[in-house]
């Protein structure tokens, strides 16, 4: 939208309270991330009062999955855009501005817009490190996603054209590239294709600036063949695993109509830790399924406990409309739910400290991001193992160079989820092994 909007010879500004429009980007996935973009639209609607504001759009998946309950419910909106309808947010704007007044409007007339490397984008996040998503939809239909149902079915991109679009973000100075889908091992299955994924990243391998390639969002049922040894035989994709697995237990698994088991999983995990050296993984969960009863909580606790994760999310079970799992009711409690979360996480925090504690003294490669936001230290880096905005990060006490730049470090200290290091060798450009070889 960005870059629709700067073609058009619109400004954008950075404060709110200066903008003619105001358009606000929303998440309808689940209960908290509803009730934060409505929150934002009804706080924004504000500004129309007291600020410059003449027209607030609303666009994103909350407006694709209640179009009209949104102009009905939000009379400070002036306009909804869906999720296929955005390349025409420039126009959309324009239309608007003159008739502020008027009736609302909504925007809801093509199926999900698939972006490629033609389309217009403008970044207004770090220089040196991107997100690419390279493909729209989902074929799964876990029990619990409403994803599907205004997303739609799997539609990829070519491996051309997230290729090109690497090699723009590479001559721009980005050194990382972080591929995203609502389900990135399929990729290219709507086509008939099921080595696509990892054709995409030994293409990717051979862009000369790209520095580090991770995957994020590995469905942990039927990963596609060989992509255990892209891990190990391309030095360029880091050695980080996110695997959201949910849960453990067998019954809440085939509740939740995730496809494989239990055992599946864990041969799943045991692959990655034999076989990718320094491998970090990742994982997400969901407490308080309809009918989780106390005992298949006790076994995903010990599973947490057992396979000692580098870092979980857990997220507390969202009765979503129009799923399989709605059926069910939400017959576990606010309370317990949130409980059990609880524990989950104060158990992840002891696992991730002592985890950290065994690094001290090692020697690592890290990508420096810039300042840090603590002032006890200098600036603030991760290593490849540590996702951007997601994971931890590590402190550096010394300057050691610009955002982008790798530096080696030496850790010095474990904080929770986050390290403290010092640089040793700061350095422009690291070779490419040096990058691989992090953890």
């Amino acid at each position: 939208m960005l870059g629709q909007l700067a073609e058009a010879g619109l400004r954008v500004v950075s404060d709110e309270r200066r903008a003619d429009v105001v358009i606000v980007n929303t998440c309808g996935f689940i209960d908290a991330a509803r009730e934060e973009s409505i929150n934002t639209i009804i706080e924004l609607g504000e500004l129309k009062k007291s600020g410059r504001c003449r027209t607030l759009i609303a666009t994103g998946c909350l407006t694709q999955r209640y179009q009209g309950e949104l102009i009905r419910e939000l009379p400070e909106l002036d306009a909804i855009v869906g999720t296929g309808d955005f390349p025409q947010i420039a126009e959309i704007v324009r239309s608007r501005l003159g008739t502020a007044k008027a009736a609302a409007r909504s925007w809801f007339e093509h199926p999900t817009f698939l972006y490629d490397a033609t389309t217009l984008r403008r970044r207004l996040g770090p220089r040196h490190w991107a997100y690419v998503k390279i493909s729209e939809g989902c074929d799964k239909r876990c029990a619990f996603c409403a994803i599907p149902s205004f997303r739609g079915d799997l539609a990829s991109r070519t491996i051309g054209s997230v290729v090109a679009e690497a090699q723009h973000l590479a001559a721009e100075g980005v050194r990382e590239i972080n591929l995203i889908a609502q389900d990135l091992p399929a990729f290219g299955m709507d086509h008939g294709r099921k080595g696509d994924l990892i054709a995409l990243v030994r293409e990717l391998g051979k862009i000369d600036d790209l520095q580090w390639i991770r995957l994020m969002y590995l469905y942990p049922h039927k990963l596609p063949a060989g992509l255990v040894d892209l891990f190990v035989e391309e030095p360029k994709l880091v050695p980080y695993v996110e695997m959201p697995v949910q849960h453990i237990d067998d019954r809440i698994l085939r509740s939740m109509n995730r496809g494989g088991g239990s055992a599946e999983i864990r041969r799943t995990l045991d692959v990655f830790r034999d076989r990718v050296p320094n491998v970090a993984i990742r994982t997400s969960f969901i407490v308080g399924f309809p009918g989780e009863t106390e005992r298949e909580f006790d076994r995903l606790a010990a599973f947490v406990e057992e396979q000692r994760f580098d870092r979980i999310a857990v997220f507390t079970y969202s009765k979503e409309e129009g799923t399989a799992a709605a059926k069910l009711g939400d017959p576990v409690s606010a309370e317990i739910k949130a409980e059990r979360r609880q524990r989950l996480l104060d158990l992840q925090l002891g696992i991730s400290q002592a985890r950290g504690d065994a690094t001290v003294g090692l020697r690592r490669t890290a990508m420096i991001e810039g300042p840090a936001q603590d002032d006890q230290f200098a600036l603030e880096a991760r290593l490849a193992t540590q996702a951007p905005e997601i994971d931890g990060v590590v402190y550096l006490e010394e300057m050691a160079g610009e955002p982008g730049d790798f530096v080696e470090v030496e850790i010095t200290e474990a904080l929770g989820y986050d390290l403290v290091a010092r640089p040793i060798v700061p350095s422009r450009h690291l070779p490419v092994i040096g990058a691989r070889g992090s953890s």
